[in-house]
């Protein structure tokens, strides 16, 4: 859990007990590669981190698979809307590689919420980071082409490449797989 302790101490000021009364919360699950973490229709009870590995978010539309984000590891990865209203999901969350990850439910989540305020801090940063990530992915969908959220990607992001299938990674950049390998072999010229 050393990645888990590293990612919260490096965003957040905290005493060692709370710390490991944090830690203490959170279950190591491994997924093999093609395994679900939740599926579609289905209400969130738990988010992860992801220690190893990629989980892709998808859903399917008009019999087309949609990726939404890849996770990676040292995030967090839940659906945020079922996971805070107890709604159903709109996505699947399917392990592209074999992973490593820290589960907390809901349930040991409101408990740290309502018990430590440093989750709380913590919990409050993982959600504004949560949402600006989703801003700034509408926004170049928006007003960035398909080259420049490519390059984008390449350059924050470059192991995605190597070990998430290039379908996937097309998709969550809004192109057709086609367009994504014009891209790759232009890139490497």
């Amino acid at each position: 859990m050393e990645p888990l302790k590293d990612c919260i101490s490096n965003q957040i000021s905290i005493a060692n007990a709370s710390l490991e009364n944090i830690l203490s919360m959170f279950e190591t699950v491994e997924l093999k590669k093609g395994e679900y973490f939740l599926h579609s229709g289905t209400v969130c009870r738990k988010m992860a981190f992801i220690e190893t590995g990629y989980l892709r978010m998808y859903d399917i539309a008009h019999g087309k698979e949609i990726t939404l984000w890849i996770g990676s590891g040292g995030k967090f990865i839940t659906s945020l809307s079922s996971f805070v209203f107890q709604t159903s999901s709109l996505w699947n969350i399917q392990a592209v590689t074999d992973c490593k990850l820290h589960v907390i439910t809901r349930e040991k989540h409101l408990h740290l919420s309502e018990k430590d305020p440093k989750w709380l801090e913590f919990d409050n940063l993982l959600l504004a980071r949560s949402f600006a990530l989703l801003e700034q992915g509408a926004f170049a969908h928006l007003h960035t082409t398909a080259q420049e959220r490519f390059d984008a990607l390449m350059k924050n992001e470059p192991e995605l490449f190597l070990n998430v299938p290039l379908q996937h990674i097309a998709s969550m950049i809004g192109i057709a797989p086609e367009s994504l390998s014009r891209l790759r072999k232009n890139h490497t010229k």
